[in-house]
């Protein structure tokens, strides 16, 4: 989605309008999740993707049109045993995609937003994509609720611009968009007209453009180099950190984003004081010394961080852990080490490692098995 926005705002501010289909919804095995978008320019040129090709020929031309009249549309996509080669996820999945018509006159608040994120603060994008027809009795809902669509409300740092249509509505967005945003997560919400919160009224999808996690690899050694280079690819802010200062130099690290020469210790408990560390960090210690490692994994493992994890042989390993526990490290913090680090891959080279490093990563934050798709029954996307 990032790619998108850059994208739509190259285009915006060189004067054109572009048509925006953006994921809101998913049910079941859903190839995207919510928030995944596609450009679709006037010049026919497409940026970005919704299902991995099951949908994009017919939510082009559908992005056309709209670019075209300028009237936005929410349409779901799903699959029939009727059907199943038709239009549709042929995966079993379903979607709701949201298309609209995007320029500065419509978005003015654009470049506030492009700014933030380039800057690493957090923004948010609160969209109105559906309205009711009709509210309940006793409530006032606008004569015609079309009218409604495309509205925005964004917030970028402290301030929140735009707005909904209704004070209350803006506060009540507001608040629960903050609540997506810090978990990192965009969304569907529901609230009546001015803003009560019930499942009539309005939907409006929270676009959350949070902070890119961190990655802090201590050890600046080979295997670092590669974890580096696929910590950034998954989208991670990559801190490089060694206590040696002929090893951790930004030319032997071109991947990450900062190579920092320190104790890890000292680094990581910085860190943790500045609140530059939270429940998304992971850790990676590949120091293979433990002067180096207890201390940091002492202390890494007494927060709760997404990730941390120790490379070494068995032999490093016990040894390792009886030291922290000497440390007092409990049995539950421990238990949220993993090493010897990464799954068991077969890798022997440092990318090879690096890649069972990630999946190790991205196991645990989605709740991933590890084992062979082929091997698990039910869907392939997970939806949690």
């Amino acid at each position: 989605m990032r790619d998108v926005l850059d994208e739509v705002h190259r285009r915006c501010r060189a004067g054109e309008a572009v048509a925006v289909a953006t994921v809101v919804a998913t049910w079941r095995s859903a190839p995207q999740p919510p928030g995944a978008a596609m450009l679709v320019a006037a010049d026919g040129t497409v940026t970005g993707s919704v299902s991995g090709g099951c949908v994009e020929a017919d939510l082009y031309e559908r992005a056309r049109a709209v670019l075209a009249t300028g009237t936005p549309e929410l349409t779901r996509y799903g699959v029939s045993d009727d059907d199943a080669y038709a239009v549709g996820l042929t995966c079993g999945g379903i979607l709701e995609v949201f298309v609209e018509r995007v320029d500065l006159a419509g978005f003015p608040h654009l470049d506030e937003v492009v700014s933030a994120r380039r800057a690493g603060a957090p923004a948010a994008v609160v969209t109105c994509v559906a309205a009711d027809a009709a509210d309940p009795p006793g409530t006032v809902a606008p004569a015609d609720p079309a009218r409604r669509l495309g509205r925005r409300l964004v917030l970028t740092g402290d301030r929140v611009a735009g707005s909904l249509g209704s004070e209350r509505l803006d506060a009540a967005a507001a608040a629960d968009a903050l609540g997506l945003l810090a978990a990192g997560r965009s969304g569907l919400l529901r609230y009546g007209y001015d803003g009560q919160r019930r499942g009539s009224g309005v939907s409006l999808f929270v676009a959350a453009y949070a902070t890119a996690p961190r990655m802090i690899v201590f050890g600046a050694i080979d295997f670092a180099a590669a974890v580096a280079r696929i910590g950034a690819f998954l989208g991670y802010r990559v801190t490089v950190c060694d206590a040696r200062p002929v090893f951790a130099t930004p030319r032997r690290f071109p991947d990450a984003d900062e190579v920092v020469v320190d104790w890890p210790h000292r680094y990581l408990r910085a860190e943790l004081d500045a609140g530059r560390v939270d429940g998304r960090t992971a850790v990676c210690v590949l120091t293979h010394d433990p002067r180096f490692d207890v201390p940091v994994l002492e202390l890494a493992l007494r927060h709760r961080l997404a990730y941390v994890g120790a490379m070494g042989s068995r032999r490093t390993h016990d040894e390792r852990r009886k030291r922290l526990r000497e440390a007092g490290v409990s049995a539950a913090q421990l238990a949220r080490l993993a090493s010897p680090i990464g799954l068991d891959l077969g890798g022997r080279t440092p990318e090879e490692t690096a890649v069972s490093v990630a999946a190790q990563i991205v196991a645990g934050r989605w709740g991933g098995s590890g084992r062979p798709l082929a091997d698990l029954p039910g869907p392939i996307h997970h939806t949690g």
